[in-house]
C-alpha cells in the first residue's frame, strides 16, 4: 500500500491548524495534526520541503520503520518542529492502517481498557463570582473534573482567564478557543509571583467551600515559579486536595522537581512542552511527577507517546495528555484512541472547539456524562472538509508573553 500523494493543509477557522493528508494508491486517506501554536508555518515548511518528498513511494503499512527513518535520517533530532512533523506522519499512517483494516485505531493498539475517558474542562474568572459561574457552567456541560484558573488582584491580564479584556476584543473569539492573538506582534501581559502565591490558596479555599470536597480540581502554574516557589504553592494547596498541580516550574530544569517533591504531596503534572521520551527519562525514573502531559501532536505521534506512557506505567505514573484547542480535532482523536487503549490512563484535557472548526473537521467522537470516546469508525474517525477548510486562510497569530513590574521578560 504505497503513499502516492501528500498534502499539507493550513486552515484558520477558530484558530490556525496544520494538517497532513496522506493518500495511498488504493485510495485510503490518513490525517495527522501538525499544529504548533504560534509557529505553525515552521512545521509547514519542514513538512513540505523536507518530509513530503521522503514519503512518496513508501509503504504506508510500515509505521514504525517510517518513524525511525524520519527521526534518525535527519541527524538534527528532537525539538517541537521536527517532532510535530513526525507526529503528523505517524498519526496519518495509523489512520490509514485503521481504515485499511476496517477498525478504529484503538483496536489496533490492543483494544479498549475502559468504556470512556474522564475529561476535565477549563473554568476561570477574574474574581470568585465569575469563577463560580464558570465552574457551574462546566458542570452543566457534563464535566466531572475542572481546572481552576483565577485572576490575581493588581494584575490586568494573565494566562487562563477567558474573560480578560485583551481577548474579548479579538473580534468575538473567546480565549478558550484561541489564546494566540491574531496580529503582527505578541500581546504583553503582566505578572507578580508574590501576589499570585498569596491569592491562589484563598481561591481554592472558596471553591472547596462552595462546591464541596468531591469535585476533582486542577490548576496550572504555567512554568512561572522557581523551585522553592513551586514547593510553597504545592504545600499551601494541600488542604484542598488537588487532582494535580501542573507545570509548577520550567520543565527544562528537571532536577528542580526533587526540591518540590521534598516539600509537598500535591500531585504534579509535567511535560506539555516535552517532545520525546528522553525528555522524561529522569523525572519518570525518579518518580518526580504523577502525570505525563505531552500531546500526541507534539511528541512524535501515537507510536512515540505510547512508548513514553509504557515507560511511565512502570512507575505508576499516568497519562494527562495535552488537549486544548491548539490541538486540532485530528490530534484530539489520536489522544482518545491512545488513552482508551493504555492501562495507565489518568485524565484527558478537553476544551471544546468552535463551530467553524467542527465544520472543517467532521468528527465521530462522543462526549457523554463527563467521558469522551473516539467512536468506532475505521481509523481515527475524523475527516477534513477541504472546501470548508479553504474558506479560512492562515492568519498570523502569536501567544502572549509576560513582563514583571520592572520590565523583565518572564515565563508565560
Amino acid at each position: 500500500m504505497i503513499i502516492d500523494r501528500a498534502e499539507v493543509i493550513v486552515t484558520s477557522p477558530d484558530r490556525n491548524f496544520v494538517t497532513l493528508k496522506l493518500t495511498t494508491d488504493e485510495g485510503h486517506t490518513g490525517l495527522g495534526d501538525a499544529t504548533l501554536n504560534g509557529r505553525e508555518l515552521a512545521v509547514v515548511a519542514y513538512l513540505q520541503d523536507h518530509v513530503v518528498p521522503l514519503l512518496l513511494g513508501r509503504d504506508a503499512h510500515r509505521v514504525e520503520d517510517t518513524w525511525q527513518f524520519l527521526y534518525r535520517s535527519a541527524y538534527w533530532r528532537r525539538g517541537p518542529v521536527t517532532m510535530a512533523a513526525i507526529a503528523a506522519v505517524d498519526t496519518a499512517l495509523w489512520d490509514i492502517k485503521g481504515k485499511a483494516a476496517g477498525m478504529p485505531v484503538y483496536q489496533l493498539l490492543g483494544g479498549a481498557c475502559r468504556s470512556g475517558l474522564l475529561a476535565y474542562g477549563h473554568a476561570s474568572g477574574k474574581d470568585n463570582e465569575e469563577l463560580f459561574d464558570s465552574i457551574r457552567s462546566h458542570q452543566e456541560q457534563g464535566y466531572k473534573a475542572i481546572r481552576v484558573q483565577t485572576g490575581v488582584p493588581g494584575l490586568k491580564s494573565i494566562y487562563g482567564i477567558a474573560s480578560n479584556a485583551t481577548y474579548e476584543a479579538m473580534e468575538g473569539v473567546r480565549y478558550d478557543h484561541e489564546p494566540a492573538q491574531r496580529g503582527a506582534l505578541p500581546n504583553e501581559e503582566d505578572w507578580d509571583t508574590r501576589s499570585y502565591l498569596r491569592h491562589v490558596p484563598t481561591v481554592f479555599e472558596a471553591v472547596r467551600n462552595e462546591f464541596g470536597p468531591e469535585l476533582p480540581l486542577l490548576h496550572d502554574a504555567h512554568h512561572r515559579l522557581t523551585p522553592i516557589q513551586a514547593a510553597k504553592l504545592g504545600k499551601s494547596l494541600e488542604p484542598f486536595d488537588l487532582f494535580w498541580l501542573e507545570d509548577v516550574s520550567p520543565a527544562e530544569n528537571q532536577e528542580a522537581l526533587r526540591l518540590v517533591r521534598q516539600h509537598t504531596t500535591t500531585p504534579l503534572a509535567i511535560g506539555e512542552i516535552f517532545n520525546t521520551v528522553w525528555d522524561y527519562q529522569q523525572i519518570i525514573r525518579e518518580q518526580l511527577i504523577d502525570y505525563v502531559r505531552s500531546a500526541v501532536t507534539h511528541t512524535g505521534g501515537i507510536s512515540h507517546l505510547k512508548k513514553v506512557l509504557d515507560y511511565a506505567s512502570q512507575y505508576q505514573i499516568k497519562s494527562g495528555m495535552h488537549g486544548p484547542t491548539d490541538i486540532s480535532p485530528v490530534g484530539m482523536a489520536a489522544a482518545m484512541h491512545l488513552g482508551l487503549s493504555i492501562h495507565n490512563f489518568g485524565i484527558q484535557e478537553y476544551m471544546q472547539h468552535g463551530a467553524k472548526t467542527d465544520q472543517v473537521f467532521q468528527q465521530s467522537f462522543t462526549w457523554e456524562g463527563g467521558y469522551l470516546h473516539p467512536g468506532d469508525r475505521p481509523g481515527l474517525g475524523v475527516e477534513l472538509d477541504t472546501d470548508e477548510a479553504g474558506k479560512y486562510p492562515y492568519v498570523q497569530a502569536y501567544l502572549p508573553y509576560n513582563r514583571l513590574a520592572d520590565g523583565t521578560v518572564h515565563d508565560w
